[in-house]
């Protein structure tokens, strides 16, 4: 099993205690908040197969978010992320050869549940600081492209793997996580958090299947470049396998950030 999907079942059963034990408690009165980051981003595909924490571009968003209770909040979240991989740098030798890179830019937003493992105080709870999960559902706009010669192109519209319609580069993405918040200031806080996503999609770096019949080629300047296969000696045979095989990329975004939470005046009852 994928190390994501591990990451998500555990996130889930946790999820579900959170929920036993938050609906046992008393609730204090609901808050908004607001907040900014800015981090890293990663990926884990046919161009990086094994390394789950590589990170190889930014990221930064902004949320704003309903706090039910000390435990439990509900979040809009907006989230733009940049990615990329090159196999020239892979220490991979068949990797080398097969010479595919990309980069990829990342819109997501999402709806996320944060579940709070202690008794935060801005909920109504009595801890400065806490550990967090969070999980919920997204939406992913991602533009997948390579430099040429000095010459952007767009990789979903060439069809490197043959597809007769291109490939749908707007995708739901289930969004899962964990963090750890720490209240220093009055209404003011700083977090960090590390959070996967498994999107609906194996093309966020445009490889995922076999060389096609009719490979992509682009003009740039005087040469004729092959996007499918530009390998030195054109080692991609049709019908061989140019990706991993595997159904879905994952992406993750690491960060930190800070929040505003407009506290009621009114007193908590519990």
């Amino acid at each position: 099993m994928a190390p994501g999907k591990q990451l998500l079942i555990i996130l889930l059963l946790i999820v579900n205690t959170q929920l036993v034990s938050a609906q046992r408690t008393v609730v204090g009165n609901p808050s908004w908040e607001v907040g900014m980051m800015a981090g890293g981003a990663g990926y884990m595909g046919d161009l990086n197969q094994n390394n789950p924490l590589q990170v190889s571009g930014f990221s930064g968003g902004a949320y704003v978010k309903r706090n039910f209770n000390q435990y439990v909040g509900i979040r809009l979240n907006y989230t733009y992320g940049e990615i990329r991989a090159d196999d020239a740098d892979s220490r991979n030798e068949q990797f080398r050869q097969r010479n595919l890179r990309f980069k990829t830019t990342l819109n997501e937003f999402s709806g996320l549940v944060d579940f709070n493992f202690f008794n935060f105080n801005l909920g109504g709870g009595t801890r400065q600081f806490t550990p967090y999960l969070f999980t919920g559902l997204g939406f992913l706009m991602f533009k997948p492209t390579v430099n040429v010669y000095g010459e952007k192109y767009r990789l979903d519209r060439v069809a490197t793997e043959g597809q007769e319609n291109g490939y749908n580069n707007a995708v739901l993405t289930i969004p899962y996580g964990l963090g750890l918040r720490y209240n220093y200031k009055s209404t003011w806080s700083v977090f960090t958090e590390l959070g996967y996503r498994t999107p609906f999609t194996d093309y966020i770096d445009d490889v995922s299947g076999r060389y096609p019949t009719n490979p992509a080629y682009v003009k740039s300047g005087d040469y004729w470049v092959n996007l499918s296969d530009p390998s030195a000696n054109q080692i991609g045979m049709p019908g061989t396998q140019r990706g991993d095989f595997r159904k879905r990329d994952t992406y993750l975004f690491v960060s930190i950030g800070i929040s505003f939470t407009f506290v009621s005046s009114k007193c908590y009852s519990f």
